[in-house]
């Protein structure tokens, strides 16, 4: 199998050396207390935009880093071996807000937001309402055409990067009668008067990455808000969560090798009955079956990739590495906790943030029940 690995340049993969680097030098000193404060270090935001990460695929022609998606995908991973929370917040910009406007954006769009997205300022995806979740498109918020401009009603919740983003992409229903069909894509700048980020919510992990009430009341925004074509909200949201599946997939492989690494050191210089407890048979098949699982995980992760970077069909392969990614990063991290024993259940080491971090996996940005639906239908429309 081919992995992005082997598509990616000699200097491409020196950013990834950098990468880790920044992720063991910068971000990990600053895990802990954000974690406990439920707040991301602004200085740290400003050095991921210093580093190029926050417009990976982005044409240099708007101010990114003009590489492949599949690089997007490894520095995310890198970024999860440390912090899963710098991780998402990276995610989101590169695989949502970022490919909308790469993939729908006018181009008076692409040059207006690009280079802000690149150079300074968050994104964020606002799709998730409170009736709306498996369900996507049972979507409550409304835009009405008031002639020269739109008006949204509504409010959204658990919003990813709200409270540091400036720049909103917003979905709302133009008229419920058209179902699905009425969903339309509209950014939105945070000082519009009628928009405001709501109540934070209180996480039992990836605690630095803010989710929040997203809130629209008499939001009049220019018609040239919209966002790909009137209608077409639907189209969108389904091809941009496909790709984010496969962000999502690798924020939880960096998660679980991090967890591994953490393990593996401990067990090598833990020591009981007089020795390093990887010294004894039941600790090494212990780690050895959690590489086992991260391999297996990174190859499905990494093969979605390739297929998104070819441009071949990916949506199922993208299914089954968020849901086996997101399985094996739950049982890795509670595997690794139990290695350190009692030191695993406390904050002084990581193991028990790895575990927090780990259930958010099969939860957002679809399920593992509706990864599992997809994956289904994809295998029966083949066999038919």
């Amino acid at each position: 199998m081919v992995t992005p690995l082997t598509q990616i340049t000699e200097d491409e993969k020196m950013f990834i050396g950098e990468i880790e680097k920044f992720a063991k030098s910068q971000i990990a000193p600053k895990v802990l207390e954000m974690d406990e404060s439920e707040h991301m270090d602004p200085e740290l935001i400003k050095q991921l935009f210093e580093m190029g990460l926050m417009g990976i695929e982005v044409p240099e022609e708007y101010g990114g880093a003009g590489c492949s998606f599949s690089l997007a995908i490894l520095a995310i991973e890198a970024l999860g071996r440390v912090d899963p929370s710098v991780s998402v917040l990276v995610d989101v910009q590169n695989t949502l807000v970022n490919n909308i406007f790469l993939n729908w954006g006018t181009e008076d769009q692409k040059k207006k937001y690009l280079p802000q997205l690149c150079s300074g300022k968050v994104g964020s995806y606002c799709l998730t309402e409170p009736n709306s979740g498996s369900d996507a498109f049972a979507l409550a918020t409304r835009a009405f055409d008031e002639g020269d401009h739109w008006r949204l009603e509504g409010k959204k919740i658990f919003i990813t990067n709200a409270k540091e983003a400036e720049i909103f992409v917003v979905f709302a229903n133009i008229n419920p009668e058209l179902g699905y069909k009425g969903i339309t894509a509209f950014v939105v700048d945070r000082d519009t008067p009628g928009f405001s980020v709501g109540k934070k919510e209180v996480k039992l992990g990836i605690r630095a990455s803010s989710t929040c009430e997203v809130i629209c009341e008499n939001l009049k925004i220019p018609k040239d808000s919209v966002v790909g074509e009137i209608g077409k909200g639907y189209k969108i949201a389904i091809e941009t969560l496909n790709e984010g599946r496969i962000g999502i997939a690798s924020q939880m492989l960096g998660l679980a090798q991090g967890a591994l690494d953490g393990a593996m050191q401990y067990a090598s210089e833990r020591e009981q009955f007089g020795k390093a407890i990887n010294g004894f048979q039941g600790i090494q098949f212990q780690l050895a079956e959690m590489g086992v699982m991260i391999e297996t995980a990174r190859l499905s992760v990494y093969n979605a990739a390739r297929l998104k970077d070819a441009g071949l069909p990916f949506v199922k392969e993208a299914a089954i590495a968020k849901y086996w990614a997101s399985e094996i990063a739950e049982k890795v991290a509670s595997q690794a906790l139990e290695i350190y024993g009692g030191y695993g259940f406390i904050k002084e080491f990581p193991a028990e943030k790895f575990y927090r971090d780990a259930k958010i996996g099969k939860l957002y940005e679809g399920t593992s029940n509706m990864q599992l639906q997809t994956i289904f239908k994809l295998m029966e429309a083949a066999r038919s």
